[in-house]
């Protein structure tokens, strides 16, 4: 018979970690007498960061005497006390390996429903000052579970523990947990996981991502469950290769188009619709090479690459290119890469762009005129005038060839000579007030690229339009926003990114492309995250001990060694930050 042993409650607190500050509500305590559980969590207690932890479905934390028992042993442990793990119950019974998502369990007044495993993150090493406890949790297989509160009522420790339910499909804490972070993950169970109506949303929403990937006909490797992003498919080739500048052709004012080939004459790897290339660029010999990613803008399936550059008013990259490169000239080339991507399917596609933005886009409308033409489309994009429309002559034919498409051109600042109806349907921005206008159908697939503003204001239009949010995909020029869960923001404008304090290192060199930064590798830093964070660059992590992949980022050249190994590997092409090491000069996209 199971029992509750101790009720442990703590409301979040500032504590202070490698210099930084976190909020946190890891921190427990027992508490004595009866607490109420309440539909959000129990009287006096609190997390700091509600992305990962806390709500209806994460009210209850729960975890074992058992695994108490077993990390003492593993880890040499005298210290371990109820709360430790940053549990509200501590139990004796309810094992990881027995206890089913979905059951229900009955203590004192109140009545609870397991839900989903813990989410594993850095906090809980830090409370127990022990960086490599979320990869041991898991690999472990214990984990611990969140319940939701069914009935509220009052709980108090010593109160027996009653089952009232099982859930359906009888899979266990551990089991579900396994299916998500470790390799191996049988098609049959996810689609068992998905029919437990119990199990959390975002649980269910990264099962549903996994079965995608196990009925996808190129079985892409990574791990979409929790990095959608680093599912690329495997890149055509490694590392940067020579390409030939075969032609060069001006859209706009300020966009220049660049076809690249094969120095022989052979066809180039097909490229996916909405893919970019990464270029190494020696504008000055005596200078550092420049790093810089541009998308794709020509046709899916044809023999040469073209990738469009807009002329930035400080970049010394693409003044360079629009000034200087010729044709017959070499490009060093990475392979194309990226997973803002065209969904094959049946549903609508909308393709969304302001400026320069348009050329994944393009791509993507390429590939609907070629292989797709009964899909409806809807085509918007916004510019300043005719002057800064690339592609419009180009968009319109492939229109054409679209029976069920629909165009909004919206300028900005018209010219005299800009005819409304015949080179744009509006004055004014491509603006949420036009979107909502459209009558867009709620299956549409959206694609978005531009300013980050402009995306950001699309995403809340076609949310309110009735899109579901996971069917909006968006591609962010320039470094993309970082990602520290339950880190404060330090005070004053967030800095460029900059070589790390000190002396140089002297170890291999570590390109970040999108932060156009490359620095030398100093051992000081105890993984590629730690010296990206050094040089202020966004980074997105949880765990760091390579476990939730949320790190996964694109290696675009170079090797990598692991300390720990993570505990699955990445897709082929990335590499898990927060535990890698160079092994010689890499390549980042950050």
């Amino acid at each position: 018979m199971a029992h509750l042993i101790s009720v442990n409650v703590g409301l979040p607190k500032d504590v202070t970690w490698q210099g930084r500050t976190v909020r946190t509500g890891i921190w427990k305590h027992p508490v004595t007498g009866p607490r109420t559980a309440r539909r959000l969590n129990l009287d006096g207690d609190g997390q700091g960061d509600l992305v990962g932890h806390g709500g209806e479905m994460r009210a209850v934390m729960v975890y074992q005497l058992d695994s108490y028992r077993h990390w003492q042993q593993v880890l040499g442990r005298d210290d371990l006390a109820p709360g430790h793990f940053g549990e509200n119950f501590t139990v004796e019974g309810l094992p990881d390996d027995e206890v089913c998502i979905g059951d229900r369990y009955r203590i004192g007044g109140a009545v609870f429903e397991v839900t989903q495993p813990r989410v594993t993150c850095y906090r809980v090493g830090l409370r127990l000052d022990e960086p490599r406890m979320p990869a041991l949790l898991v690999t472990h297989r214990r984990p611990g579970f969140y319940l939701r509160v069914l009935t509220e009522g009052e709980v108090e420790a010593g109160q027996e523990i009653v089952k009232i339910a099982d859930g359906p499909e009888r899979m266990t804490v551990a089991e579900a947990d396994g299916l998500l972070y470790l390799p191996e993950r049988p098609r049959e169970r996810i689609a068992a996981a998905l029919r437990i109506p119990a199990l959390s949303p975002g649980w269910q929403g990264s099962f549903r991502a996994l079965l995608r990937q196990a009925d996808a006909p190129d079985g892409a490797a990574g791990n979409p469950g929790l990095n959608p992003d680093g599912t690329d498919p495997r890149p055509a080739w490694d590392g940067f290769r020579p390409l030939t500048v075969a032609a060069t052709a001006i859209e706009s004012r300020s966009t220049l188009s660049i076809w690249l080939a094969d120095p022989d004459g052979a066809p180039l790897p097909a490229a996916a619709p909405g893919q970019y290339l990464t270029v190494r660029l020696a504008p000055d010999p005596g200078q550092p090479a420049l790093l810089r990613s541009y998308s794709l803008s020509g046709p899916p399936g044809a023999q040469r690459y073209r990738i469009s550059v807009k002329r930035e008013t400080h970049g010394t990259a693409s003044a360079w290119l629009h000034h200087s490169l010729r044709t017959g000239d070499t490009l060093q080339t990475a392979a194309p890469r990226g997973a803002f991507t065209l969904a094959p399917g049946r549903t609508p596609v909308v393709l969304a762009s302001a400026g320069v933005g348009v050329t994944p886009v393009l791509a993507m409308l390429h590939a609907l005129a070629d292989t797709a033409p009964t899909r409806p489309v809807w085509w918007l994009h916004g510019a300043r005038d005719g002057t800064e429309h690339p592609f419009a002559a180009e968009a319109r034919h492939l229109l054409a060839r679209l029976p069920r498409s629909h165009t909004r051109i919206c300028y900005s600042r018209p010219r005299p000579q800009d005819r409304q109806g015949t080179h744009y349907t509006d004055h004014g921005r491509l603006d949420p007030e036009l979107v909502a206008g459209l009558g867009l159908p709620a299956d549409a697939d959206a694609y978005l690229c531009g300013p980050a503003a402009f995306m950001a204001d699309l995403t809340t239009a076609l949310t309110t339009a009735g899109l579901a949010p996971e069917r909006i995909r968006t591609e962010l020029f320039g470094t993309a926003a970082g990602l520290t869960p339950g880190i404060a923001a330090p005070p004053g404008e967030t800095p460029a990114p900059h070589p790390p304090a000190g002396l140089p290192g002297d170890g291999p060199a570590v390109a970040f492309t999108r932060s156009g930064l490359t620095v030398p590798w100093k051992s000081e830093y105890g993984t590629l995250l730690e010296l990206a964070e050094a040089c202020d660059i966004a980074v997105r992590w949880s765990c760091r001990t390579g476990v939730c992949r949320t790190c996964e980022t694109r290696l675009l050249d170079g090797a990598v060694v692991y300390r720990p190994e993570p505990v699955e590997a990445p897709a082929p092409g990335n590499a898990l930050i927060c535990c890698a090491r160079p092994d010689r000069d890499v390549v980042l996209d950050l």
